[in-house]
């Protein structure tokens, strides 16, 4: 099924296999595309959400220098932009970080879909509240964590949402982002990063090349990012790998 990550974990279990394949009836379209293209612009109008199949999405804005923050990571499962179905637009642009492959709801049917199945909105609804305890928790990381303590925990939210979707095992996942990337979601500069990957690496907390986290000493690491993964709402079904 197109549509069975976003079924795993974070509170889908319960969905009913009626309501499993109305979502799989709904998607609009399957779509490929390439790295770095941005699917969605900031301010302008809005007409389908996407649901990440396959790759990393990122969610960003841009200073008035064109300097990048990234504010969010999107993992496959995740319904990236949820939110437009009732804003109508983004405050922010969305872009691919590597190849992606997603599906696209027509917001037309995500009307129909909440006026006739409510429990399935429900689902829908935790989605997009999952989002913003995520984002809680980038503002804590960003405010209240020096640089080794924000990349260390954003080492540490990627590596248990993916586990929770059976995409990281033995503390190793696939991360296409480049050490300007990092900075701009740990809102550091490049060099700092690159700085900070060397001390974590001599500690022997993690590693990170040619698009490789591998983290050595999960609970060595998700110290030094005071990472506790209660806000990602796992569950005894789809625990956060070596976080649980």
């Amino acid at each position: 099924m197109l549509t069975e990550k976003f079924l795993l974990g974070r509170g889908r279990e319960d969905l009913s296999a009626q309501e499993k394949q109305i979502l799989e009836d709904s998607v609009a379209e399957v779509r490929s595309l390439p790295p770095r293209h941005r699917l969605v612009r900031a301010g302008q109008p809005v007409q389908t959400s996407t649901l990440l199949l396959e790759g990393f999405i990122c969610r960003y804005m841009d200073d008035r220098d064109g300097l990048r923050q990234l504010v969010a990571v999107h993992i496959p499962g995740d319904f990236v932009d949820l939110h437009a179905f009732p804003m109508k637009r983004l405050d922010h642009d969305v872009a691919t970080l590597g190849p992606v492959k997603v599906a696209t709801f027509d917001h037309a049917t995500l009307k129909t879909i909440t006026e006739r199945h409510p429990h399935l909105t429900q689902r829908l609804w935790f989605s997009t509240l999952l989002d913003a305890a995520m984002h809680r928790e980038w503002i804590f990381r960003m405010g209240r964590l020096g640089a080794e303590g924000r990349v260390a925990h954003l080492f540490c939210e990627i590596y248990a949402r993916l586990a929770m979707v059976g995409l990281a095992k033995d503390g190793c996942y696939t991360l296409p982002m480049t050490q300007p990337d990092l900075a701009e979601a740990c809102g550091i500069t490049g060099v700092h990063v690159n700085r900070v990957l060397r001390l974590l690496r001599e500690r022997k907390l993690v590693t990170f090349r040619a698009n490789t986290v591998e983290i050595m000493d999960p609970a060595g690491l998700a110290s030094v990012g005071e990472f506790n993964p209660d806000y990602l709402y796992g569950t005894s079904a789809t625990p956060a790998g070596a976080f649980a």
